[in-house]
């Protein structure tokens, strides 16, 4: 598990314009989505070729606030890393330039939808409710990246919770589009692993000074929680 040490620069640079350091502690839980980003093999099984050993740790407490949201009537949504020959030729700046040729095949092999690098990790408690969401870019809500946002709208969603791999890379461009596009982010601070602490607590800082409220499992499931308790209006 990742040592997180949110930079406090940040935090007291939040604490200069606003009351709180978190602000999105009310949420409906039935307005609210878990999106657990790219938890797949290619990114978790050793040997891989896109390794994150630290994704493996993240895993208990991924399924922990699954459960906890399951159980308060929100959606829990699996967003899977998806190559194929349409993602290679609408973003050939990645794959041709930004990529590199000596590492491209196994890649791309490894998430071809079907295969075994792109299936879900099988730790995770995935259950029939549960959504499955493929995505062709970095971040989920890119225009053509996927039917994420179509799908949330159509079930009235407004608060999203990120976890999922890489903290600095997938989650980080899904949670930044989704502030910009007014979602509630809630990001999930030892629910989200990357290669190293530093590049880990790096996006912390960036996500708690501008795009979400940064939060450990405990504090998401005990926002969950609390708004079970509470009287239906």
């Amino acid at each position: 598990m990742h040592k997180i040490a949110i930079p406090q620069a940040a935090i007291d640079r939040v604490l200069m314009r606003r009351d709180s350091l978190h602000v999105f502690s009310e949420i409906d839980p039935l307005r609210t989505a878990h999106i657990v980003v790219d938890l797949q093999n290619g990114f978790m099984a050793p040997g891989q070729p896109v390794e994150i050993p630290a994704a493996r740790e993240i895993v208990p407490n991924v399924n922990r606030i699954s459960t906890a949201l399951r159980a308060a009537g929100g959606l829990v949504v699996y967003i899977q890393n998806t190559i194929d020959a349409m993602a290679k030729q609408t973003w050939s700046t990645w794959f041709t330039c930004l990529f590199g040729e000596k590492a491209r095949e196994s890649v791309e092999a490894a998430f071809a939808d079907g295969g075994y690098g792109h299936s879900l990790w099988p730790g995770l408690e995935i259950l029939p409710g549960d959504l499955k969401v493929n995505k062709t870019r970095f971040g989920a809500f890119v225009p053509g990246s996927s039917e994420l946002h179509a799908i949330l709208q159509g079930r009235k969603i407004d608060t999203v919770i990120i976890t999922g791999t890489a903290t600095n890379v997938c989650c980080e461009s899904t949670a930044r589009d989704a502030m910009m596009m007014n979602y509630k982010v809630i990001f999930v601070s030892d629910g989200t692993a990357t290669h190293s602490d530093e590049e880990h607590n790096a996006t912390l800082g960036i996500m708690v000074s501008h795009f979400a409220d940064v939060m450990s499992t405990n504090e998401v499931v005990a926002c969950i929680s609390k708004a079970m308790r509470q009287p239906a209006e």
